[in-house]
């Protein structure tokens, strides 16, 4: 057959049955997609092989749509995880780098192992590539471009030590899990109620303006309602009896009564300021106010605050609050509308009409995947993690790679939206279908590439002592840290598995974890703990060969 209908024929059925075996659940826990890695495992152990190339670009291609994907959804949530738990995160991860390091020395130092082989137990122990390639340029530079002797043991060492750490991540997961007795579900409800905790619910509540001293003030100009996040929505001017729509511009006077939306707390602030408490419902008084959910989906709408569009002004309409994601957010004047959010707009019939034509309101485009700005971001990722940089007193240069590059691209045009006709937004259900056909790609490569040598060397005497020592390189720091975080830092468990994924920056150990449970709190640790880990495993394969080559 030819090559490519080969490659495509085995990559197809390695998927097959890996998704197959993932699916195997006992006792509630199954593998999940990362049952393809061991699957492929198989298939090359009893001679399934591809052309090393098709290999190299399938398995590569799909670990950059599995972290851009990933990036791009969750790039927003990462950075308030930063903000909130950025430093205690990075620090867990930090030590899981330092144990393993420790472990390696002591390893060298007491059962004498090879520097080279060190260095490969350390990189496949911990499933991170870029630090292998990191070690052999250690090794070359060390020995004048020259192949030293014994440096093929580090890529031996990898190979034998990579299977063993997924597992070895996989089992620390389930470990934990069960020493304290974890229910998954009431993890991912705790999760839920943090993130209602963060925002405040938003209400409505009619105002009687009774405060003489506002004479004819504008309401966006009463002193602490500009970025209060309280809106006004509608008024019924005192005498009258039908209910009109109020802006920022609508001007007040002694006994109009206003309907004022925001959270509790700045309306309980905002309301002895013009007045005091009414007990009736503008929304159920007769008049001709509006009220409409608009979808966010003209490019021409995002990148301005709510100040800058100035729809109250432009459209005489009111935003008293935005939708997204699920969460409510207060409508500020400093307030910017991403793509997909639910803008709740108050106005005349002719002004709804128009304002929603300004912001798009696509049901259509909302389903629609833009594969010109995926594509551009992505080019954008590989090219940003080839790029060398140099850190104070590491004589080699550091590059993020193709996991690297790729997320922290998604994360940052997850942060920027758009720029002109690009938008960076793809449905949900498109992106986890992206996440998952990458990350099976990679798995299935991944898996045939250890087959072929992965029994002979994991039989032999040598081969089951690296195993050993790579699992123990493995587990122990992965273990230590997510018992202390779970015990003196009481970290959800689902963080803790993001976190253990990041420290080893290992996309099938981020698949266990996601299917463990419909949340996104793993990918986003994951996302936030990567580019640290990242830099300190390459520079720590370099350290280890300094030492003591």
């Amino acid at each position: 057959m030819p090559p490519v209908a080969t490659a495509i024929l085995i990559v197809t059925l390695v998927a097959v049955c890996g998704l197959v075996l993932g699916g195997i659940r006992i006792r509630g826990i199954g593998l999940g997609p990362a049952g393809v890695l061991f699957a492929g495992i198989l298939f090359g152990h009893f001679g399934a092989s591809i052309d090393p190339e098709i290999a190299d670009f399938t398995k590569e291609f799909g670990l950059i749509l599995f972290v851009f994907t990933i990036g791009l959804q969750l790039g927003p949530g990462v950075i308030e995880l930063w903000k909130k738990q950025g430093i205690l995160l990075n620090s867990m991860a930090l030590s899981i780098v330092v144990q393993a390091v420790i472990l390696i020395c002591v390893f060298v130092l007491l059962l004498e192992l090879p520097v080279f082989t060190a260095a490969g137990l350390f990189s496949g122990a911990t499933t991170n590539t870029p630090s292998l390639g990191a070690a052999e340029q250690a090794a070359l530079s060390l020995s004048g471009d020259e192949r030293p002797a014994g440096i093929g043991s580090l890529a031996s060492a990898y190979a034998v030590a990579y299977p063993g750490g997924i597992i070895g991540i996989i089992t620390s997961m389930l470990l934990i899990r069960r020493l304290f007795g974890i229910n998954v579900n009431d993890e991912v409800d705790q999760i839920k109620e943090l993130e209602k905790q963060d925002y405040e619910p938003i209400e409505r509540r009619t105002v009687v303006i009774d405060n003489p001293h506002l004479g004819s003030t504008p309401f966006g100009q009463i002193p602490g309602v500009e970025d209060s996040g309280v809106r006004i929505s509608r008024i019924r001017r005192a005498g009258e009896d039908v209910v009109q729509t109020a802006t920022d511009e609508t001007e007040l006077h002694h006994g109009d009564l206003v309907q004022l939306v925001g959270p509790r707390s700045t309306l309980d602030r905002i309301e002895p300021v013009i007045g005091g408490k009414a007990d009736v419902d503008l929304m159920k008084e007769k008049g001709e106010v509006v009220y409409r959910r608009i979808l966010v989906t003209d490019p021409q709408a995002l990148k301005k605050s709510l100040r800058e569009l100035s729809l109250d002004k432009v459209f005489n309409t009111t935003v008293t609050r935005i939708i997204r994601s699920g969460v409510e957010l207060t409508a500020r004047g400093s307030s910017r509308f991403h793509y997909g959010d639910i803008a709740h707009i108050v106005g005349d019939k002719d002004s709804i009409e128009r304002v929603t034509k300004f912001l798009g309101n696509s049901g259509k485009s909302m389903k629609e995947t833009q594969f010109s700005p995926l594509f551009f971001g992505i080019a954008i990722g590989v090219v940003a993690g080839m790029i060398p940089f140099h850190l104070p007193g590491v004589p080699f240069p550091i590059r993020l790679g193709f996991a690297g590059g790729p997320l922290v691209a998604a994360i940052v045009f997850s942060l920027i939206g758009s720029i002109g006709k690009f938008v960076w937004y793809i449905p949900y259900s498109a992106n986890l279908a992206l996440r998952e056909l990458g990350i099976i790609l990679f798995l299935a490569c991944a898996g045939l590439g250890a087959g072929e040598t992965f029994f002979e060397a994991a039989l032999s005497v040598e081969g089951v002592k690296w195993m050993g020592l790579g699992i123990i390189v493995t587990m122990v720091p992965l273990l230590t840290t997510g018992i202390a975080a779970r015990m003196i830092w009481k970290q959800n468990y689902l963080t803790i598995c993001g976190v253990i994924a990041g420290s080893m920056t290992d996309p099938p150990a981020l698949a266990f974890a996601n299917s463990q449970a419909d949340s996104e709190a793993s990918s986003m640790a994951y996302a936030a703990v990567y580019p640290l880990t990242m830099i300190l495993r390459i520079i720590a394969a370099q350290a280890i060969i300094m030492m003591f080559a």
